[in-house]
């Protein structure tokens, strides 16, 4: 179930679910750019390569025509994953990705902060991102469950 926080100066998403699979079987759907579109309801397209220091270009159903372009700025293999998007201080949103394996499966927590001096502008204007993060974490949890 996703998570909201807000203040003056930032807002917040997040999602944890626990998955019954291993790390490296999400790991490897999360970093897989091109197939992300066939089990990710909440992703339409993603161009570029998940790597380290790469820039992606994604587009969601949530914004038709409109196209976002993070970069992947952290990268800890089957573990965690940033991606960093807009210009701070101005406004930026920081999405993070956390696998933990556990005795019943994989903790899954994907998290975006969007922060900045223009977001107390913009705050209003943006979707609620809650009902895309639940599906994000069912559809993930729906793709890497049969692949234990």
């Amino acid at each position: 179930m996703s998570d909201k926080q807000a203040s003056t100066s930032s807002l917040t998403y997040a999602v944890r679910a626990v998955v019954r699979a291993r790390p490296e079987v999400l790991w490897a759907r999360l970093t897989d750019a091109a197939s992300f579109p066939s089990w990710n309801t909440t992703v339409s397209r993603i161009d570029g390569t998940i790597a380290l220091g790469q820039k992606l270009s994604i587009q969601v159903p949530i914004a038709p025509g409109r196209t976002f372009t993070p970069k992947v700025t952290e990268l800890e293999v089957g573990r965690r994953m940033v991606w960093s998007d807009g210009f701070y201080p101005m406004f930026r949103g920081t999405r993070t990705f956390t696998l933990t394996p556990g005795p019943q499966g994989t903790e899954f927590v994907m998290e975006e902060r969007f922060e900045g001096l223009m977001l107390p502008m913009i705050k209003g204007s943006l979707p609620d991102f809650g009902p895309v993060f639940d599906q994000y974490a069912a559809d993930l949890a729906r793709a890497c469950e049969g692949g234990r």
